[in-house]
């Protein structure tokens, strides 16, 4: 399966950041995991929340954040990846002055209902 980032509409998470699903099993017939672009704009701060069943890896390709994760806080640029393991409460604050882009893999793959906000 082939997609083009021209022709892959965004949408809003539970979280409230802007994505595009690069690769999902509900579009592209994969099986266990998905790979999404999140953009958070410069001032935005991500929804805490946590995943009951997914794990996560973001890598963030462009920009600079203040990530929480669990009880630790800490700054992210790019060329970073942070693994998010399930139950984890986490959200992510775009405190620079660009689009903060960042590669999201799950497995399993991203689900709303497996979303949890805090």
């Amino acid at each position: 399966m082939h997609t083009r980032y021209k022709d892959i509409e965004a949408c809003k998470t539970k979280d409230g950041s802007l994505i595009r699903e690069l690769i999902h099993p509900a579009l592209h017939h994969n099986q266990l995991q998905s790979l999404a672009e999140a953009i958070v704009q410069p001032g935005q701060t991500t929804a805490l929340h946590k995943h009951h069943k997914t794990e996560e890896i973001y890598f963030i390709r462009q920009g600079q954040g203040r990530m929480t994760l669990g009880q630790k806080q800490f700054s992210v640029q790019s060329g970073d990846s942070i693994v998010i393991l399930p139950g984890t409460a986490h959200n992510i604050e775009n405190d620079g002055e660009q689009d903060l882009h960042i590669l999201c893999s799950c497995a399993p793959a991203y689900s709303h209902d497996d979303t949890e906000l805090l």
